[in-house]
Formats: C-alpha cells, structure tokens, sequence
C-alpha cells in the first residue's frame, strides 16, 4: 500500500522501520478507502511516524501503550511552533491539527479508542437520572432526531447548573429554572426554540419527579415564551432566485454535480434535508419512474413520479460523482472520510449556494426551497390540505402559514408595480 503513495525506496522502508509501521501502513490502507487523496496521506504519515518514535522515546513499547503520550506529543508540537506560527494560527489551531490525524490512527489500530475528537459528546444527567433517554426511546417512541433535540437542550441546561454552582437536582427550584430559562431567551433565540427547550424541561423534570430524583414536580412552574400561532411569514424565496441559485451551481465538478441533485430534490418536491440524506438507491424506481420517500416526519411514507430534470441530475452524479462504495446511500460527502451525507450537511449546501447566488434569506438552508415549493403550490391555488400530504405535513396547521399572505403580489408592491397587482 505504501508503495502507491510513496515513489522513493528509503522513504518506505523508513516507515517500515518504525517500530509502529505496520500499523501506519494500516492507517495508509484505511485512508484510501476513505478517499484520502494524496496530499493528505503524505501530510499525515510524518506526523504519525513521529509520533511513535516520540512515544518510544518515552517508554511505550506496545501500542496500547500510545494513547498516553498523545496529550504530550500534543504539547510538544505546539510549543515547537511557539513563536513562528504561519497566517495568525492559534496554539488551539496547532494542537487540533496535531491531534486529528494521531487520535484518527490509534482510533483504527488501538481497540476500544475514542479519543477527545467531536463526536463523543455524553448524554446529559445521565447518572443523576438514569434511564431518562431509554424513556423518550421505548416508552415515548421518539425518533432519534427528537432526542437529539433533548440532548442539546439538556447539555446546556447540564452546563447551566455547573456554571451557578447546583451540583444537585435537589437544589433546583422555580427561580433557577427561570433563570435559565431568561438566559436562553436572552442568548438571541426565537421564541419557538426558547418554547422547544421549555417542553424538553418539562418531560424532564416530570420524569425526574417520577422517579423520586427531584420530591417535587417542578415542571408547571417553567413557564414559556407566548408563541402565536401563524404570527411569523414564510422564509420563502422567488422563483426566479431558485433559478439563479441553480444556474450558479458548477456542475462539471463531483461537489457541484452532487449539490444540483440535492437541490432540485428540495425545491421540485419540497423534502426536508434528513429526507435527502436519507434516501438510497433502493428509493429510486428507474422502470416505474417513481421515487420513494421512506419514514417521513409525519410517520408514512410518500412516492412522487420522478421528473425528468431530477432524474437527469441523480444519474450525473451517479455516473460521474459518486465515489465507488457498496453503501446504497444516494449522496456523499465530497471531503474525506467519504461517507453518506448527513442532514445537516444537505442544509449546510443548500445554504452556501442560496448565499453565493446573493439570495438574502433570514436563516438559508434547505428549508428555503422547501418553503418557497409549499408557497408557490399555494400560488397556484392547490388546497392545503393537497399540499400538506404532498410535503409531508403532520398536521393542517403546518400549512395554514402559507394562506396568510400573497407573497409573489406583496413582493410586486414592494417593487413599486401596487397599481398593477390591485388592478388585477
């Protein structure tokens, strides 16, 4: 494997030499199943092989021995960098830089590693209330994405605690949980996510209650923000802005291929981005020109026919984008590890190429195209409740927003045609 990457002799064998090689020829053999290119698998070699050697150097003799030396060689590297750091790189830059790629070794050749890289974040009050997460899982049937919803609000209420010094949930009482509570809302957040984080607490603390941790049910007194029901306006973008979005995506390259596919799923049939990571090659009836949307937000599952354009885009990006994989997930990521997309990626696309087109939208991502589909559809005059099951509405009242306001006729006043539109 090394002989692929690496064309002088004395450099392979040097790397052999090492009394960890094997395994940095291992780690070669994964980074290139990973779609590592070159450069990278050159950057990282180096640094692993020093690693070792300084690892050596301090008694290791065994690889399980190397996870203890990581912190060390950490800082070591950082403070050889001291003082002649390139384009204003922070010691924090250095030390994730050196980090990565040795954690990312020992993480392939050292069983049971996990390492201190994202991705291991705990679960919240996981031994003050045990079992509280199985709860929403089994007994309340939440689909991971709702207890992730949990876990991001918990943690901070988790930090919050640690911060003003309650170490216990015994402490807790109505004017620490309004608090938190002003602290949040203060932070910038919309009143529906401030609303959202208020309704975790509550199951929380009710659970709490329920298991004897807290003697008191202290739910009823977190109070939340007053949402009004259809009070805000569709974020929403023109027809006409979609089309400079797309005409903007590069489509000769793997990325630019792969991004015109997501996004003409998004805005031709309005799925949500988890709905785009989501689908499979299995999804996609070539014969029947049908494409199936499996386990929808709303619990059912949706086929729409599959039109032209959309169907024109996947097989460009399957032909001449997708990486080679077994995995019968539809799209990937272009950087390495190459892997299936995740939903926060789609929007993060869907995102950078509503921004590069110019298109001002208040929080742009792929709900942008899904709202502008569901406003233009009520442009058209279909029903709501046709479109709520065409976009996969759990309930009527998610569309209802979209009947208050004529927006394509709103926007034309604005533009200054008001005699036009009334005229009409």
């Amino acid at each position: 494997m090394l002989e692929t990457y690496f064309a002088k002799p004395e450099t392979i064998e040097r790397i052999r030499a090492s009394w960890i090689g094997s395994e940095v020829e291992q780690y070669v053999g994964w980074m290139a199943d990973y779609g590592y290119d070159v450069r990278s698998i050159w950057r990282r070699v180096p640094r692993a092989v020093a690693f070792g050697e300084f690892a050596r150097a301090r008694g290791a003799t065994d690889v399980a021995d190397l996870p203890a030396h990581v912190d060390a060689y950490v800082a070591e590297r950082v403070s050889r960098h001291q003082g002649h750091r390139k384009n204003g790189t922070t010691a924090q830059q250095v030390a994730k830089e050196v980090r990565g790629p040795i954690e990312q070794m020992l993480r392939i050749v050292v069983p049971g590693f996990k390492g201190a890289g994202r991705g291991h974040q705990h679960h919240p009050f996981v031994e003050a209330v045990p079992g509280f997460f199985e709860f929403l899982e089994m007994d309340r049937g939440l689909r991971p994405a709702s207890v992730r919803q949990y876990l991001h609000h918990l943690r901070r209420f988790e930090a919050y605690l640690n911060r003003v010094g309650i170490r216990t949930l015994h402490e807790l009482s109505p004017a620490v949980l309004s608090a938190f509570i002003a602290e949040r809302s203060a932070n910038g957040l919309s009143k529906t996510t401030v609303s959202n984080c208020c309704g975790v607490l509550r199951v929380f603390l009710r659970y709490a209650c329920r298991e004897g941790v807290i003697s008191s049910d202290l739910s009823k007194t977190v109070e939340w923000p007053q949402v009004y029901r259809l009070s805000s306006i569709p974020r929403s973008i023109a027809w006409t802005e979609v089309g400079r979005v797309l005409a903007g995506v590069d489509r000769r390259t793997a990325c630019g291929k792969r991004d015109y596919a997501m996004l003409l799923l998004l805005v031709t049939y309005g799925l949500r981005g988890r709905e785009v990571a989501a689908l499979t090659l299995d999804d996609i009836d070539w014969k029947r020109e049908r494409l199936a949307v499996p386990e929808r937000k709303a619990g059912h599952s949706t086929a729409f026919p599959l039109s032209k354009a959309v169907g024109e885009a996947i097989v460009d990006y399957l032909q001449h984008g997708r990486p080679k994989t077994t995995d019968r997930h539809v799209f990937f990521r272009s950087a390495a590890p190459v892997g299936p997309i995740g939903s926060a990626a789609v929007s993060a696309s869907a995102a950078r190429r509503l921004l590069r087109a110019g298109v001002q939208v208040p929080r742009p991502g792929s709900h942008t195209l899904r709202h502008t589909l569901v406003q233009r559809l009520v442009d058209f005059d279909f029903g709501l409740k046709e479109i709520g099951d065409f976009v996969g509405h759990r309930s009527p009242q998610s569309t209802q927003i979209y009947g208050k306001v004529a927006v394509e006729s709103l926007r034309q006043v604005a533009l200054g045609d008001a005699e036009e539109v009334f005229n009409e």
